[in-house]
């Protein structure tokens, strides 16, 4: 049946929506190694881009959109109920209530941010890989992971830090802070390209499926085409 999903299907995207979910929990530690200094969201952010690929590659955009909105809704809801939960009265006798509103009061501001440059992000993504494989006919997997995740990490980044920290940080710290979470989440990427040219091949096996998206719409709001 068309809207049946398999297991792989399913596993994927269960992990898809723990990265973000984490990811956003994980943003709230800031990290330095050497020089560089970034989120611990780093961690595991990424691998919602290389599972973005992996959907895109294996079943096309349909079940990509289908992920990314549903990516969407558990951190809508992760935010609302952590929003929920920090407005909730504290026990008189509980002393972490700074500690959790640290951790788990985030800011509408950023929230709102993480939420919108995510969707722009990833839509992109899963856009660029499904044109490049119908021109490339299906070669150059790597070339193609590679460059979607390029665009849709910029596009993260240029929504994200403008939105969250516009006019709280300096241009040039802020421009800084872009670009390394440009080339870190890209080269991360890169580095794990063996594994996921074998996920990739594995899945192709097991499901029968090499979609080529020709002919379907792009309209990221058509969630029921899968």
């Amino acid at each position: 049946m068309k809207n049946v999903v398999s297991l792989p299907f399913m596993i994927l995207g269960i992990v898809f929506c723990v990265c973000l979910i984490a990811s956003n929990l994980l943003e709230t530690k800031v990290i330095q190694i050497g020089p560089v200094t970034i989120t611990a969201g780093f961690l595991v952010f990424p691998v919602s881009y290389i599972i973005n690929d992996c959907i895109a590659e294996v079943w096309g955009f349909g079940r990509a959109r289908l992920i990314i909105w549903l990516g969407f809704a558990t951190n809508f809801a992760m935010v609302a109920l952590f929003r929920l939960a920090v407005a909730l009265p504290s026990a008189p006798f509980w002393e972490g209530d700074a500690a959790f509103r640290f951790v788990f009061g985030l800011a509408p501001r950023i929230a709102a941010a993480s939420l919108a440059a995510f969707l722009l992000g990833s839509f992109l993504n899963a856009y660029v890989m499904s044109r490049m494989k119908i021109a490339s006919r299906g070669k150059h997997f790597s070339l193609r992971a590679v460059l979607s995740t390029l665009v849709g990490e910029s596009a993260d980044s240029l929504i994200f830090f403008p939105l969250a920290f516009g006019g709280l940080v300096p241009v040039h710290e802020l421009l800084n802070m872009m670009a390394i979470q440009v080339f870190a989440k890209t080269a991360y990427e890169i580095l794990v390209l063996p594994v996921t040219i074998r996920v990739v091949a594995r899945l192709k096996r097991l499901e029968g499926l090499d979609v080529y998206d020709t002919g379907i719409s792009y309209n990221i709001w058509k969630i029921k085409e899968i």
